[in-house]
């Protein structure tokens, strides 16, 4: 018989026959209830996905889940409210992972997952109330995760068991001498004294001897080290640190601009100053810039290394970039170019980054030969007026950059000074235009592939037709580029003097041959050297805390004004500077000395506003951030040799004035970041106060045949930076020049797991029947009521 449904007053339900006989049915409601709670034990109480409040939350901690390396990835499982962790399951790529998790000392449900496949992984929680999944893409430990197709020979160190330069991670200990203040070998089985073992008070108050654990491996085909304090046979697992590390960490670059075609050691990470208060400090050997000058590797390098500290070791607070020279260039350009890598930097003896700076080496080797040339002898040129085009107190600043990269790495394929910078081939291999013309190109455009993109057949030269493909885009450009204008606008150089060394100063060509004519860059090259964070923007450096280092030096390459020219850059890009103070001393290099060496004193003072920041729990933006928790010490300030701060700052002008490079006394400003001017036409009007001669004047028009550089208006295809880019298709095909990444991959809800379905069947079968034969009983009875009635 036919029967409607409703609830009476007490909620109960009723089936009603149509002949108005009522008869409870909480048996059935009973049985149908629990039949329910067996599909939700399962996760089947809900076949597609579920509100988000019923699902857990799946969560990588070591990196983005798209940028995993190495087969292993720690992860953070958020459970829905009133979630055992008895009741969870965890699965991938539909194996049972269970066993990997648990509730950890910190109070977390997280696990190490390993034995990822390379590409693509599905992590899957499943829970009572629901399930999630995140999708993991594993690298290869030797790379690349996102700096495209390697750079080739690669020559590996001895031990290494593939082609991608990797070994077994090994372990060794150190202790600081407490006689001698220095580090020496730790052997676990046969320690020294205990008397002469110094003893250290960490940041967080643990006061332990002073022994550390060196960590060396090798991830990107190259080495790298991470020393931390550590108590030898304690244990240590990534959600219960040892107690004495603060979770806080120091990446040291190395200085220097190499083009190394192979692996080798990094920086020292025996840092005292960050070690004895509990910091950790590694480095890889990709982040000496002495090693490596490719922006895109020292930023993959820093995110593998940054992973797998997180994976062995547990989250880091707060990473610290430091360095001087080379090693300045990498903290500024990473950090701008990979927000969040880095989130403090202390460039020392600093420089923005490579390719802006790439013109100095360049335009001095043109200047230097031409001032030994006859027409040059003839106008009679002093060493002051070549300073004064130089725009630098002395030539000499031009012949240093010349000594060490011209004719080197730098601008020279055939690497003719490899004893200065290696390329890490032998000489066999080296690329000659006569004898072997695809040997390996050993100049900092040519390490640079995928970011500065290769020429198109249109432009190739001789020897690009003779290999039969295109060299790498060069963004070197001298057209409009008028040398000594400065000098000649102040009187220091006579018309004739400024016409004849830009008639007769030339350029390069493809191989650094002197030509005749002015070097023009090639359009892709240009374009790219901004867009990837070649040339540093700036753009995205307002949440990132900098104390820029500078030991006060006219005399070499290390230039004072390079750390205005980051200045500038800032300021034109956030109306302001308030995240970067500049600290001066007078000892080339180091700065200063005293109780505390500069490096010290501004480690120090990074530590203290990034600790600041950490703490800081209001809603301000990360750049309102650094501003508002910026330490007293934090600001302009120079010193006297051993670290007294000058009383009146007005003082350190006079005291450390600062000068220029060839382009700024060709009229560029003074973030010196113009890779290739734009062009207005010759006038006499732009030289007020200056009269040529009809000969001189015609000279002129010849040696600027498409005009002069118009400073005042933006660089050729100049563009900020963009963020993020990867330079390799999911095929791991290169993309040159680069794409931005797309977002994060998150956790998403999912429907439920195909192999707890099969599991939960029989019980379900089970109960389903139980119901059947129930609601069967009832309705016999209700027929036999209604018959009897």
């Amino acid at each position: 018989m036919a029967s409607i449904r409703r609830l009476d007053k007490s909620g109960t339900r009723k089936e009603m026959l149509r002949e108005g006989k009522e008869i409870s049915v909480k048996g059935i409601a009973s049985a149908a209830v629990g039949l329910a709670l067996v599909l939700t034990a399962f996760g089947l109480g809900e076949l597609r996905a579920s509100a988000a409040t019923s699902n857990p939350t799946v969560t990588v901690l070591s990196t983005r889940a798209d940028l995993v390396a190495g087969g292993e990835a720690l992860v953070a499982v958020t459970l829905p409210a009133g979630t055992t962790a008895a009741t969870v399951h965890m699965s991938l790529n539909g194996q049972d992972v269970t066993n990997e998790f648990a509730v950890r000392a910190n109070g977390q449900y997280e696990g190490v997952v390993t034995n990822l496949a390379v590409g693509t992984n599905h992590l899957v929680a499943t829970t009572p109330t629901g399930a999630a999944q995140i999708t993991i893409t594993n690298h290869p430990i030797g790379g690349p995760v996102f700096a495209g197709p390697q750079i080739q020979p690669w020559t590996c160190e001895a031990g290494a068991v593939d082609a991608q330069c990797n070994q077994p991670t090994t372990y060794s200990y150190e202790y600081k001498n407490a006689v001698t203040g220095q580090f020496d070998s730790y052997d676990p089985n046969s320690p020294p004294p205990s008397q002469e073992i110094a003893t250290t008070t960490t940041d967080n108050g643990h006061t332990v001897p002073y022994i550390i654990r060196v960590e060396t491996g090798y991830e990107d085909r190259d080495e790298y080290q991470a020393a931390v304090l550590f108590t030898p046979g304690g244990d240590w697992q990534p959600w219960a640190p040892q107690p004495q590390w603060d979770g806080k960490l120091e990446i040291p670059g190395g200085a220097s601009c190499g083009v190394n075609h192979g692996a080798s050691t990094p920086p020292s990470v025996t840092d005292d100053t960050a070690l004895s208060r509990g910091m950790m400090v590694a480095a890889p050997t990709l982040d000496n810039n002495g090693q490596n000058c490719n922006i895109v590797v020292q930023a993959e390098a820093v995110e593998m290394l940054k992973e797998h500290l997180v994976d062995a070791y547990g989250p880091i607070k707060y990473t610290i970039g430091s360095g001087c020279s080379g090693g300045s260039i990498y903290q500024q350009q990473v950090a701008n170019a990979y927000p969040g890598l880095l989130n403090g930097i202390l460039p020392m003896c600093s420089f923005p980054d490579s390719w802006s700076v790439a013109s100095d080496p360049t335009d001095c080797a043109l200047l230097l030969a031409y001032w030994n040339t006859q027409p040059a002898l003839t106008d009679g040129w002093t060493s002051a007026q070549q300073a004064a085009v130089v725009d630098d107190s002395t030539v000499s600043v031009c012949q240093s950059w010349v000594n060490v990269y011209m004719y080197s790495q730098g601008g020279n394929p055939s690497q003719t000074n490899s004893a200065i910078i290696p390329c890490g081939v032998s000489p066999s291999q080296e690329y000659n235009a006569s004898t072997n013309p695809n040997g390996v190109r050993c100049d900092l455009q040519d390490y640079m592939p995928n970011v500065l993109g290769i020429r198109p057949k249109s432009v190739w030269d001789l020897q690009e037709q003779l290999v039969g493909h295109g060299f790498v885009n060069r963004p070197y450009d001298n057209v409009g580029v008028q040398y000594g204008l400065n000098a000649l606008l102040a009187g220091t150089i006579t018309p004739q003097q400024f016409v004849d060394l830009n008639a007769g100063v030339g350029g390069f060509d493809l191989d650094a041959n002197p030509i005749p004519t002015r070097t023009v860059a090639d359009p892709g090259g240009v374009t790219n050297v901004y867009r990837t964070g070649a040339v540093d923007e700036a753009n995205n450096l307002s949440g990132v805390p900098i104390i820029d280092l500078r030991g006060h030096d006219v005399s070499e390459i290390h230039s004072d004004f390079r750390s205005y020219a980051m200045r500038t850059r800032l300021d034109a890009v956030q109306g302001g500077h308030a995240n970067q103070a500049i600290w001066t001393g007078p000892i080339p290099l180091e700065g200063f000395e005293g109780s505390q060496s500069m490096a010290q004193a501004g480690f120090l003072t990074m530590d203290q506003w990034l600790t600041n920041i950490h703490n800081d729990t209001s809603g301000a933006t990360p750049s309102q951030k650094v501003v508002n928790d910026k330490p007293a010490a934090a600001t302009d300030t120079c010193f006297d040799a051993s670290g007294n701060a000058i009383p009146s700052q007005s003082l350190c002008g006079s005291l450390y004035p600062y000068y220029g490079d060839p382009r700024m006394g060709a009229g560029a400003p003074l973030r010196d970041d113009i890779i290739k001017c734009p062009l207005r036409s010759l006038a006499a009007t732009n030289y007020p106060g200056i009269t040529f001669t009809a000969a001189q004047w015609a000279k002129l028009r010849q040696a600027f045949p498409s005009g002069v550089c118009n400073w005042s208006k933006a660089g050729v295809s100049q563009a900020p930076t963009i963020p993020w880019l990867t330079y390799q298709d999911a095929s791991g095909h290169v993309i040159y020049g680069g794409t931005r990444m797309g977002a994060a991959p998150t956790s998403q809800p999912v429907g439920v797991q195909p192999s707890l379905v099969v599991a939960a069947m029989p019980a379900v079968l089970v109960l389903a029947g139980l119901v059947v034969v129930a609601v069967a009983a009832v309705r016999r009875r209700a027929r036999a009521n209604a018959t009897s009635a």
